[in-house]
């Protein structure tokens, strides 16, 4: 197989992967009241951990203000929770409180509920195949993101050893 049928497989698989999956989390996100702005601010709590406003208002490209309306919603909704930064009692950490977590929880079930249909259209040995493909692709993604973090962090080091020289 060349490399241009191979693209184009991957890239007709992502594009029905992709589709499925929000339709799937816009589905849920309708479905539980959320808006997906919400529901993403909400996922960035699940996996990056609590943060203040203000890294919400940077990482989602947003005023200050409309972060701050979005998160008031999400906390009067007990989905998130303000606590008092441990190293800066002025300032206020976010966190998911469990309500929260319990409805990311649902939101992921909802959103890979179609494998499951697929997986029962597709032989067990068919399954094995595609399952011994993904563990590939997998590898390599997760190879080439080490490669990209460890080139950045050769960048950071290498332009601020040039800084530091005389």
């Amino acid at each position: 197989m060349d490399r241009d049928h191979f693209t184009q497989i991957t890239r007709q698989w992502m594009d029905v992967f992709m589709h499925r999956s929000m339709r799937g989390w816009n589905h849920f996100a309708k479905s539980v009241g959320l808006s997906m702005p919400q529901l993403s601010i909400l996922m960035q709590l699940h996996h990056k951990g609590p943060c203040g406003m203000s890294e919400i208002s940077e990482r989602f490209d947003i005023t200050a203000a409309a972060a701050s309306q979005l998160v008031d919603k999400l906390v009067q909704s007990e989905l998130i929770e303000r606590v008092e930064d441990a190293h800066d009692r002025r300032a206020k950490k976010l966190s998911l409180s469990k309500k929260g977590e319990s409805l990311i929880e649902k939101g992921f079930e909802e959103r890979y509920r179609w494998m499951n249909d697929l997986a029962e259209n597709l032989s067990v040995d068919e399954q094995t195949k595609v399952a011994e493909a993904l563990t590939i692709l997998t590898q390599a993604t997760q190879k080439m993101e080490t490669m990209e973090v460890n080139q950045k962090v050769s960048t950071v080091i290498s332009s601020s050893g040039a800084k530091n020289q005389p």
